[in-house]
């Protein structure tokens, strides 16, 4: 290997490491503004939501990993060119086409590695990741018990209070106790409390109260009268079962059949069980929709006597009796009512059978997209960055976030039509590369010529002659 294939690796390979790390650390954050409700006063422990956002990473993956090929391609090619080190290298005899060769192989390399870990690794981890998620979704929120506001997140108590000291002790308690079966409501006041817990329970030491407790009484026919229990105690101690609370983690098989956490493999096992199933849907929906269309040949195989085929013409209720005619149509519509409702719920499930198939084939062609837009990237920023020849986080960032913003924008518009059934799969998925590889080829033809594309130099005396040329014909 040449020393100018190492200077070109060496460039290339830090600024791809940092921007690459950079934009895992914006996405990772982004996640958390999205889930910040769903983590925030839960109670959870530091290593539970640090275990969320290393799978969430992941994911980041398929974003992150492009943009920091295009933006590490820009700055190494636009910091060699502002150098005045691709001139030295032109000079030498190496063509760009050769300078570009080691990192063509670097991403090709990365390439690979990023469909092997779309294919392998993804799944398993959008597997550890959604099922973590649903965990913390439905966990309850952690008991906190504030100053002037009922709190109902026990089952079945409000607990209110006044004020809380700073060693813990609350005073001017209040529990409303609505477990009793029959509907009526126990009130506890006390003046001071103390409250102490553990996993199973909360436990609440209450002084200086009283209880209020109503029953139905004997409820007999002389004595309807409801009978009323005041209780007044000087230390009493209140349990409340919080197991609830506790974070359970479920078993990760029940989300291995979601689309996002299958590999090549499964996915097309799951599109052929898919196509199965929309196949044996129609037939039978076509069965039972034949069934109301029917035609009475009892006589057949009987008769010896052969009848022609009658041709209706014109209007049909013209050949029935008017006594008749109510009857009948009652009936036409009656039938036509009963196959629009069978229809209905058959149409539902054949559009949900479709949809998961659209997914799965979408998602098949997204373990290879991963790879493709990292080579097509890379063949838009590093001649790019040569063009424009500027190094550093100015113009390269600006003229990343651009090219990124257009490949993702057109990917996404792709995707959500392909959803839908607008456009095909295939397409929905490729649409993005198919329209940015002419503009790849376009940008390494004027890198190789030299062009002055994105010089503002070229354009500002372009204009300057422009202008003047007018002038001396005025």
């Amino acid at each position: 290997m040449k020393k100018i294939h190492l200077l070109l690796l060496k460039a290339f390979i830090r600024p791809f490491i940092v921007t690459f790390f950079i934009v895992m650390f914006i996405l990772l954050m982004l996640f958390l503004f999205k889930y910040v409700d769903d983590l925030i006063g839960k109670g959870f422990e530091w290593y539970t939501i640090l275990e969320l956002m290393y799978y969430a990473s992941a994911s980041n993956v398929s974003m992150a990993l492009p943009l920091s090929v295009l933006l590490s391609s820009i700055m190494t090619f636009g910091t060699l060119g502002e150098n005045y080190e691709l001139v030295a290298i032109k000079s030498a005899g190496v063509s760009l086409q050769k300078a570009m060769m080691p990192l063509f192989f670097l991403i090709i390399g990365l390439a690979i590695g990023s469909f092997l870990f779309s294919d392998y690794m993804l799944p398993k981890a959008n597997l550890k990741f959604g099922s973590l998620l649903w965990d913390i979704r439905n966990k309850k929120l952690s008991f906190l018990i504030k100053e002037g506001v009922f709190n109902n997140s026990i089952p079945g108590y409000s607990i209110r209070v006044d004020n809380k000291s700073s060693d813990g002790t609350l005073h001017n308690v209040m529990i409303y106790d609505h477990t009793n079966s029959a509907g009526i409501a126990k009130i506890i006041i006390a003046k001071e409390g103390e409250m102490s817990s553990n996993d199973q329970f909360l436990l609440l030491k209450l002084k200086n109260g009283v209880s209020y407790e109503e029953s139905q009484g004997r409820n007999t026919y002389n004595n309807p009268r409801q009978e009323l229990r005041r209780i007044r105690f000087g230390e009493t101690d209140q349990k409340f079962d919080i197991s609830s609370f506790k974070m359970n983690r479920t078993d990760e098989q029940d989300f291995r059949g979601n689309t996002q956490m299958l590999n090549l493999k499964g996915l097309i096992k799951k599109r052929d069980s898919l196509s199965n199933e929309l196949d044996s849907i129609d037939k039978f929906a076509a069965t039972s929709i034949s069934t109301y269309y029917k035609q009475y040949n009892f006589a057949k195989g009987y008769m010896k006597i052969k009848a022609p085929t009658s041709v209706i013409k014109g209007d049909i209720l013209s050949l029935i009796p008017p006594q008749n005619r109510g009857v009948v149509i009652q009936n036409a519509m009656d039938l036509a009512t009963s196959i629009k409702q069978t229809t209905a719920g058959r149409i539902v499930d054949h559009d949900d059978r479709s949809r998961n198939i659209i997914k799965v084939k979408m998602e098949y062609q997204r373990k290879f997209t991963l790879a493709a837009s990292c080579l097509l990237l890379f063949f838009i920023g590093a001649p790019l960055g040569a063009i424009i020849r500027k190094g550093g986080l100015g113009l390269p960032v600006v003229m990343a976030i651009v090219f990124f913003l257009l490949y993702h924008i057109i990917a996404t518009v792709s995707e959500k039509s392909a959803t839908t059934g607008s456009l095909n799969a295939f397409f929905g998925m490729w649409l993005s590369i198919f329209v940015l590889s002419p503009l790849g080829a376009f940008l390494t033809y004027k890198a190789t010529v030299d062009s002055a594309l994105f010089d503002v130099n070229y354009f500002k005396q372009f204009f300057v002659n422009l202008f003047s040329k007018k002038k001396v014909h005025s």
